[in-house]
């Protein structure tokens, strides 16, 4: 039993925290350490972000984290030590949002606000950030492969050792977490965010399997949420082609070789336009319910947050805007809707990503909890 079996079948997540620290409260946070930025340098600013995104209906709110690695407080000109601290003040802002928010709403009981430890992926901390192309150095990746068309690695051993390189700069990042025990007990999920490779996803199953084979008393269930800009996963093969979504399933799913590997409690989607965002998940709904497949013992709750609809350009940093019929809730809400009637998944998590922001996580919670989810 874990906080993701319970009476509630769709949770509702905040939404861009970055890009609501820039658009709503108009801060400049570009540095390698982005929406962490101002844990150190204005820690108010992260609560009432959190606040912001807990008026409007969140159940559960994500840490501001993302793009925290030791690398990229290192580039921002902080020590090792700063960088523990920090990551580790991040969680503890949540749960003063968090506190804040309880006192003034009387009917909210404390386990029906979640925190989520929000963990992007190793993309997130290169320059310039490669989570929507995953191409990524040695030994992590083949280097230089983005000239070459692909971004994969064909070489058996190779492979192996981009893994296990993935799988320590994760095991790291948890570990920093894991260790504070105060900071650990106030986390409620993690989740690995914006994954392009699926060698990074088998990467964090492993990394939270080591943790899981430590601690028997391991109870934190987690996610990975992959990417597919355009509708596609990154991820290419030898011929230039984007793996197919089958194998993006099987490397969640799936177990691997002789390997540990945690099954995840969520799978899912995010910072992906709403327009890809239906026949996606009807792939991946498609994997779930293969009969021919090994299933192992439970059938994980599906994550989407998908962004607002603007481009991102990783060159020059910026959003391009892009025009739509719908408002994003309306159609967001047309895919939520379409996902729970099918009764394929036993629960769903549903938030916003990149560009969304407090007003629009506002009407999608109106939406899944007055149409979707309605006694």
């Amino acid at each position: 039993m874990t906080v993701f079996d319970q009476e509630k079948k769709v949770l509702v997540l905040d939404g861009g925290f970055g890009t609501t620290l820039e658009d709503v409260f108009h801060k400049d946070i570009s540095t390698p350490l982005w929406s962490a930025k101002p844990i150190d340098e204005d820690p108010g600013l992260i609560i009432n972000t959190h606040l912001a995104f807990l008026r409007a209906g969140a159940d559960i709110i994500l840490t501001s984290t993302y793009q925290c690695a030791f690398s990229t407080f290192e580039k921002a000109g902080y020590s090792r030590e700063d960088a523990v601290r920090l990551m580790r003040k991040s969680v503890q802002l949540a749960v003063a949002a968090k506190a804040l928010y309880l006192a003034d709403r009387k009917d909210v009981l404390p386990h029906q606000v979640k925190i989520a430890l929000s963990l992007g992926p190793f993309g997130a901390t290169l320059s310039p950030a490669q989570e929507f192309g995953g191409y990524y150095p040695p030994p992590y990746g083949p280097g230089g492969s983005k000239d070459k068309g692909t971004n994969a690695l064909n070489d058996d051993v190779e492979e192996e050792r981009a893994i296990e390189a993935l799988k320590e700069f994760h095991l790291e990042r948890l570990r920093v977490f894991k260790e504070d025990e105060e900071a650990w007990n106030a986390i409620d999920f993690i989740a690995f965010e914006t994954v392009p490779l699926t060698r990074e996803i088998r990467a964090i199953r492993r990394a939270v399997a080591t943790l899981q084979s430590e601690d028997p008393m391991w109870s934190k269930p987690y996610w990975i949420s992959a990417v597919f800009p355009e509708g596609r996963f990154p991820e290419k093969d030898d011929t230039g082609q984007h793996v197919e979504i089958a194998k993006v399933v099987k490397a969640l799913l799936e177990h691997d070789k002789d390997q540990i590997a945690a099954y995840p409690d969520g799978i899912g989607i995010n910072c992906t336009s709403v327009e890809f965002l239906f026949p996606l998940v009807q792939g991946i709904s498609k994997e779930i319910i293969q009969p021919t497949r090994e299933q192992v013992e439970r059938r994980p709750w599906l994550v989407l947050y998908p962004n607002g609809g603007d481009v991102y350009e990783p060159t020059t940093k910026s959003w391009i805007p892009q025009r739509n019929e719908k408002s994003w809730s309306d159609s967001f809400g047309g895919v939520v809707h379409e996902v729970v009637d099918a009764e394929i998944w036993p629960g769903i998590i549903v938030g916003g990503c990149c560009k969304t922001r407090p007003h629009d996580i506002y009407e999608l919670s109106k939406i899944v909890k007055h149409s979707i989810c309605k006694p």
